[in-house]
């Protein structure tokens, strides 16, 4: 990105939800044209207007997807055009007049339209500028970067064109795992800190050659130390005891690598995001009733726990393989299944977890007209091109329509 990409002295508005961004578009006033002539009007519009619509687009091209004729809508009221055939529209020869259902000829007051504000229309159909106006990025060029890396579908294809011209009813789809980055707050230095830990522990450890039975060993101890501190690393520990198992033993059956890799299947269910969708059972409790069938975990009665001569914190305890609960630690299971199957924390994610939307993000959340969001899969349709109707301009624009009036006197005389 160049210097001064978001200058605050020399104000510039970008398609992106940055914070100074927010700064300049809190500050943008009306050109001062007083001692301007017409031809420096129209080059200052030109140049502040062009510098958020489409700034990522050569002037040649622009030029040449430039349009003079600005597409509108003009409502009619139905029941009015079912009582007559709108001959009555001439009387007065465009003063506005109108008849009354009580025959009094009154004046009519409508909106105006913004026709000026259709001048950056053809900027719409552009793939990267949809998926910048659907929410999907926070910017047109973090856009253009998802759609160039190939994230980025058209009609179930990849499209690697950012310029891609959409149609009416084309579907675009991004990949959810971008969308959570680009619209996710970003890590801090302790989640950063933490992220390369894990990515270094991960590249020693393809790096050495794990032993047989001292490994399946300690990840026993893992289990029997991560069980009183904290419930769910129970079942991470369990899972990576069971990959190590895979990895290391030699002699098991066939049947006993499937139970193990089922197993493994169910856990990393329970601690994936979309847990709700996968899950055997659909409520909390028959999953965690699952779960301990499962893990062969059973929950210590009631009478263990108050005896006088026990320990006020109750610890859970292994009883051959069965690994026994109190009613508090099990609850804080239950408590720990419903956080990740809801949003959990993942240091490996590139975002900050659990998932918070980005800062100053309420400010830039808005869906056009022209196109319909489906956020839970991240895909949306183009509809169709955005029209200009009485009172409202359909292309979204932070300029007054002095502005793009005199833009489109510029480009109008330049064809």
């Amino acid at each position: 990105m160049r210097n001064r990409f978001h200058g605050l002295k020399k104000i510039k508005l970008r398609q992106s939800w940055n914070k100074y961004n927010l700064y300049n578009l809190s500050r943008l006033r009306s050109p001062i044209t007083n001692r301007q002539t017409f031809f420096q009007q129209k080059w200052t519009a030109k140049s502040t207007s062009r510098a958020y619509h489409g700034e990522t687009i050569r002037e040649k091209h622009w030029q040449r997807m430039f349009r003079p004729i600005l597409r509108s809508v003009v409502p009619m009221n139905h029941e009015y055009l079912a009582r007559t055939d709108g001959s009555e529209q001439a009387l007065g020869r465009g003063s506005g007049l109108d008849i009354m259902p009580d025959g009094d000829r009154k004046s009519h007051g409508i909106a105006r339209t913004p026709y000026m504000n259709m001048v950056y229309a053809p900027t719409e159909r552009r793939l990267d500028t949809a998926i910048f106006r659907a929410l999907f990025a926070s910017s047109t060029r973090q856009a253009r970067q998802f759609v160039v890396h190939g994230y980025v579908k058209v009609n179930g294809k990849k499209m690697i064109y950012p310029g891609y011209q959409l149609n009416p009813g084309d579907m675009f789809q991004v990949e959810p795992e971008r969308v959570l980055f680009a619209t996710g707050a970003p890590k801090d230095k302790k989640e950063r800190r933490a992220g390369r830990k894990i990515r270094a522990r991960a590249k020693s450890s393809k790096d050495d050659v794990p032993e047989k039975k001292p490994e399946i060993q300690a990840a026993a101890e893992e289990v029997e130390e991560a069980a009183p501190q904290d419930p769910k690393a129970i079942l991470t520990s369990l899972l990576s005891q069971a990959k190590t198992i895979l990895k290391t033993t030699d002699d098991l059956s066939g049947k006993k690598k499937q139970a193990i890799r089922a197993f493994s299947r169910e856990v990393k269910r329970t601690l994936s995001r979309r847990t709700t969708d996968t899950t055997i059972t659909d409520s909390l409790d028959a999953q965690l009733l699952e779960l301990t069938s499962r893990l062969n975990i059973s929950e210590t009665p009631s009478t263990t726990i108050s005896k006088p001569n026990s320990s006020p914190e109750a610890k859970p305890r292994i009883d051959g393989s069965t690994i026994v609960l109190p009613s508090d630690e099990r609850r804080m299971l239950r408590e720990a299944l419903a956080e990740a199957r809801e949003n959990p924390i993942d240091p490996t994610k590139p975002y900050a977890t659990p998932w918070r939307p980005r800062d100053y993000m309420s400010a830039f959340a808005f869906v056009p007209r022209y196109l319909e969001v489906h956020h839970k899969i991240c895909s949306a349709v183009y509809l169709r091109h955005p029209v200009a109707r009485p009172g409202l301009g359909e292309v979204p624009t932070p300029f007054p329509a002095e502005v793009n009036g005199l833009t489109f006197n510029w480009y109008l005389r330049r064809r």
